[in-house]
């Protein structure tokens, strides 16, 4: 199998896996566990942070040890954190299995980017290759909670426990065909694993991307909570993620064609704003006592739909952006520290808005905070991205 179909078949059954299982952690802590917003909030940052926030170490040794150990090995960690949720019976426990399931990401994730970066190996192939992977994980994604949605009326034990099956799959897969690749000794010219915080340009990119992974992650921590005050059930989560795996199979690749022909500042901005927009919508419903019959899901369905347009937009352009700040050197570190900053980010933004979404769980006056709150980080992000990308576009002519 050649490896650019074999990184997009690996990416369809880890998002599978993923998206059974994580998706319905939030509603297994609250309504299982019976844990307050606050631990929640500490518990998903917490495997963000574990994943993304550990990114900078599972790229710095996918550049050292290579892109295959580090992914067989994230693999296999991921394995085990998915069991140990499976039976995880307070705070601790879930909170182990957690980190354990976000660490896994740390090693295998920024590999993963290191061998996509190599597959495109110009500015436009390389952001139409993260385009086609997008598509591909969100055919997992796609399946993903319907099988978690009909796993949820056996527990969400046989949930993760599922999950665990699907990544024991991919190492196996993963074990057989992916190559062995020859380490090319490095270069001293290449510098120390911690030379990109120098680059002064770069660090300002990850501020503002810190921005973009702190609004995407509302799907898993917030969007609970608007269906809660809606009136809505779990079982109304699956067919919101559905839509948004759907809206990426059909409209990731044309929307990145289009992204692609217009300035970096102007499509950044553009993405940023869309997500705004996701937040500032449920925030004009918060206040009001649900809707009758279907329409009480439209604020969630509104959030979810402007949030993915808005990923959709920035996330293929900004992991193209990192290989180009890269250059000739290796780029596992790149994404590494990028995803890194942005799971500290996560972390810190859900601890803090954690509390106030107590108080968006009933319609009331202090219900709109938070979501006013969440909306002004991605629309500070619109406006610092502007001069971002155009100092990214002189760099590259240069």
């Amino acid at each position: 199998m050649p490896v650019p179909l074999l990184l997009l078949v690996n990416q369809f059954i880890f998002m599978l896996g993923f998206y059974m299982v994580v998706p319905f952690l939030a509603v297994f802590m609250r309504e299982d566990l019976a844990l307050q917003s606050a631990a929640i909030g500490l518990v998903l940052g917490m495997r963000t942070f574990a994943q993304q926030g550990l990114f900078v170490v599972g790229g710095a040794f996918a550049d050292k040890l290579g892109p295959r150990k580090l992914i067989l090995l994230g693999c296999a960690t991921r394995i085990v954190g998915f069991g140990i949720l499976a039976f995880s019976f307070d705070f601790t426990t879930v909170l182990i299995g957690a980190c354990l399931t976000g660490f896994a990401g740390a090693l295998f994730s920024p590999a993963i980017s290191s061998l996509v970066a190599k597959v495109g190996d110009d500015k436009e192939g390389r952001a139409r290759f993260f385009a086609k992977l997008a598509v591909w994980g969100e055919l997992g994604a796609v399946a993903g909670p319907f099988v978690g949605a009909l796993l949820l009326g056996i527990g969400f034990k046989a949930m993760a426990l599922g999950g665990a099956c699907v990544f024991a799959v991919a190492y196996l897969i993963l074990h057989m065909r992916l190559p062995r690749e020859v380490q090319a000794p490095r270069r001293a010219e290449d510098g120390p694993w911690w030379h990109v915080f120098r680059d002064r340009l770069f660090v300002l990119f990850t501020l503002a991307h810190s921005g973009f992974l702190l609004s995407y992650n509302q799907l898993y921590f917030a969007l609970p909570v608007e269906i809660t005050r809606s009136g809505g059930s779990e079982t109304e989560m699956a067919p919101l993620f559905m839509l948004a795996s759907l809206m990426i199979v059909t409209l990731q690749l044309p929307v990145t064609r289009i992204a692609q022909r217009l300035p970096l500042s102007l499509s950044l901005s553009a993405g940023f704003i869309l997500m705004a927009l996701a937040f500032g919508t449920v925030a004009s419903f918060a206040s009001h006592a649900p809707m009758g019959g279907l329409l009480k899901l439209a604020p969630a369905t509104l959030m979810v739909i402007l949030l993915i347009l808005g990923q959709m937009i920035v996330k293929p352009i900004a992991m193209d952006i990192v290989a180009r700040m890269a250059g000739t050197r290796p780029t596992g570190v790149y994404y590494g520290a990028l995803a890194s900053a942005g799971g500290l980010t996560v972390l810190l933004g859900n601890v803090l808005i954690g509390p106030l979404l107590d108080g968006a769980l009933k319609p009331g006056s202090s219900a709109p905070l938070p979501w006013l709150i969440l909306g002004l980080v991605p629309a500070i992000c619109a406006l610092a991205i502007i001069p971002i990308a155009q100092a990214v576009s002189r760099r590259a002519r240069a």
